[in-house]
């Protein structure tokens, strides 16, 4: 069964925008998804793309309208400036892996509740609160936000390392074999790709 690596990032407009497309062309091929959060803000120091904040104010204020413009495409609700972005991923992070590890529930409806929780419901996804709302809603036990830290924190650093390998140098990406197809709008090509490999 072909499986899709997804290097993905909580505090990504992008990976939000893309809503569940990605797991609806996985499911239409037959694919696996295996979620990987990792360190986007490493993998932009190692690549040299430097953080949103660093960036000339022509690229940010094309991202402000691009994050608009996707979002009123895709009809996904979105604040252009969260309440708390930038904020620590890490448990969101966390529990993604912990969640995936445990199997059980509905990991695309995980994953997307938390970019939601982000992008459109101004939450703070740092929050221990937030996390377990979005675990329990989705199936899964929300001591996960609690019990993934130390296998979590291992994985999401092999998880950065492994992103670099595969080619990622930014996010949404995702890999399969070795075809990298970065960003949101380049689901088609997946989708693609996955129907000449059958």
């Amino acid at each position: 069964m072909t499986q899709i690596d997804y290097y993905m990032f909580p505090l990504s407009p992008f990976g939000y925008l893309a809503g569940t497309r990605m797991e609806e062309v996985a499911a239409k091929h037959g694919a696996t998804v295996n979620y990987k959060p990792f360190a986007l803000m490493k993998v932009f120091e190692e690549v040299g793309t430097p953080p949103p904040a660093e960036r000339h104010e022509n690229k940010a204020k094309y991202r402000g309208q691009e994050i608009e413009r996707v979002a009123k495409f895709n009809g996904l609700p979105v604040n252009v400036k969260p309440a708390f972005w930038p904020t620590n991923p890490a448990p969101a992070c966390f529990a993604i892996i912990a969640a995936q590890n445990a199997g059980g529930g509905d990991m695309a409806g995980l994953v997307h509740s938390i970019f939601r929780a982000c992008w459109a419901e101004d939450k703070d996804i740092s929050q221990d609160e937030v996390i377990k709302e979005c675990l329990t809603t989705n199936g899964f036990d929300g001591s996960l936000s609690d019990s993934g830290m130390l296998d979590g924190a291992e994985t999401f650093s092999k998880n950065t390392e492994d992103a670099l390998k595969a080619g990622a140098f930014g996010t949404p990406t995702y890999v399969v074999n070795d075809q990298v197809f970065w960003g949101q709008d380049r689901l088609p090509h997946l989708d693609a790709y996955l129907a000449e490999q059958a």
